[in-house]
């Protein structure tokens, strides 16, 4: 598969070396593992404000690649789509993806061993069995009202 992220070119372990706030546009970018699962439905406990995932996908999302149809204009398609960036990785961070890079990184923890820019392959997210690919149903046909029915567990 060809990685859609364009990662050549990039100095290696950079996020190592780095702070988030100091990345280039195209690095921040790289950071993304393809995992599909920033693109889930997700619930949150009002009163304990824990997040779950869920496997009801956004309209947007391709279950096969575990990509945006329309990433460079999904706000005209999803308006409340958020735009993960350094400056408001504190107050978003929270419902990203338990193994999300960004969320790691923001954590002071290390890439996963599967992530991408480890493993210089974009399939390594599939393979590891991280990513949603295969396993997610349609926002359109699932009413809202079943969505906890569709609960998934993230890996701590």
């Amino acid at each position: 598969m060809t990685d859609p992220i364009p990662r050549a070119g990039l100095s290696p372990r950079f996020w190592e070396k780095k702070p988030l706030t100091k990345l280039s546009p195209q690095e921040w970018e790289a950071l993304c593992d393809g995992c599909g699962k920033c693109c889930l439905n997700k619930l949150e406990d009002e009163e304990t404000e824990e997040v779950a995932l869920t496997r009801v996908a956004c309209r947007l999302l391709d279950d096969a690649t575990c990509r945006c149809t329309h990433y460079e204009n999904r706000h005209q398609f999803v308006p409340d789509c958020i735009v993960l960036k350094p400056d408001n990785l504190d107050t978003h961070a929270y419902w990203m993806p338990q193994t999300c890079a960004y969320r790691l990184l923001w954590q002071g923890k290390p890439l996963p061993e599967w992530h991408p820019l480890m493993t210089g392959t974009p399939d390594s997210v599939h393979a590891a069995g991280v990513s949603v690919r295969g396993n997610t149903v349609s926002e359109f046909d699932t009413p809202f009202e079943e969505w906890e029915d569709y609960i998934i567990e993230e890996p701590t």
